[in-house]
């Protein structure tokens, strides 16, 4: 007498099933998937008070084991403006010809530490926060532009010192200070766009935030921090036709030559390179929303591997 064998009924799902229309019936998604553009605008303005809160608190911390605390946010940027007085003003005689050099140094120190830092804490906005990353889920922009936040509230800091030394130095109040609030939200923008640009390429290649650096330090003798552009290229007309525009456009130059502009009124408009508002708008939203952007493709990667 012969056994038939009956194979039990299959449970499991057939091997063709269309596993995505079946998560997309159930109303699953894939965990850290990338938001589409405008949704991830969304979310990041919903985290805007996290963010806020999140540059307080590192820029509360970061001194706080200091004697001194929160004094060394404008300390350290005067101490480096001493530095930079003796070594270019007094030794390499930068100074001359350069009219109220003191505030036109310091102005230029303070805007470019701006720019430095917010470059160089974006680097490792995610590669330094991966505990973070890794266990909570909001878009991940919200950290390098916190750490611009954290920089810019430094900033303003260092400003209430530098209003102390234009007054000391002869430099009178003026309706052009005003327009240090729209160069600095262009710096801002800048700066952000950046961070993120180098938060992404940070995050895959951590051993790049030990060369920025020497990038930032390069690009900081460029930029007109402690000598003026304008002078230079008064002085010696045998340079190559291109080096005058490349360096006005030098987006750290711009933006440090508009903050003395607002504040300095012996640095007048004909020291600006043409179009300058122009040139620092361009830069912002170059920077501002294809950093943005970059940073936004990658959404899904940060804190994997």
């Amino acid at each position: 007498m012969s056994q038939v064998l009956h194979t039990p009924p299959s449970t499991s799902a057939p091997a063709d099933t269309d596993l995505a229309a079946l998560a997309a019936r159930h109303g699953l998604s894939v965990s850290g998937a990338r938001p589409t553009l405008p949704e991830y605008v969304r979310r990041l303005w919903a985290r805007r008070h996290f963010i806020a809160a999140f540059s307080t608190a590192k820029l509360t911390a970061q001194y706080s084991q200091a004697k001194l605390g929160q004094v060394w946010q404008v300390m350290n940027p005067l101490l480096n403006a001493a530095v930079y007085y003796f070594i270019f003003g007094v030794l390499l005689q930068t100074k001359k010809g350069v009219p109220d050099y003191v505030p036109f140094l310091v102005t230029g120190v303070f805007v470019w530490t701006f720019t430095q830092s917010s470059i160089l804490s974006g680097t490792r906005a995610i590669s330094g926060n991966l505990g973070l990353v890794r266990a909570l889920h909001f878009p991940r922009a919200a950290l390098p532009i916190s750490f611009c936040l954290q920089q810019l509230q430094q900033l303003l800091f260092s400003m209430a010192a530098l209003a102390v030394i234009l007054l000391v130095f002869g430099v009178p109040v003026a309706v052009s200070w005003v327009l240090a609030i729209p160069a600095l939200v262009l710096q801002f923008t800048f700066n952000a766009g950046v961070s993120m640009i180098m938060a992404r390429l940070g995050a895959k290649t951590p051993d790049i935030a030990q060369l920025m650096p020497f990038v930032l330090r390069t690009w900081m003798y460029v930029s007109g921090v402690m000598w003026s552009i304008d002078h230079l290229l008064s002085r010696h007309n045998d340079l190559p036709s291109w080096v005058g525009p490349v360096l006005q456009a030098n987006p750290a130059a711009v933006y440090i030559d508009l903050m003395r502009f607002a504040l300095i009124d012996s640095f007048h408009a004909s020291r600006l390179p043409a179009h300058v508002w122009l040139i620092a708008t361009g830069w912002a939203l170059l920077a501002g929303v294809g950093g943005f952007i970059y940073f936004w493709k990658a959404e899904e990667t940060y804190g994997r591997g």
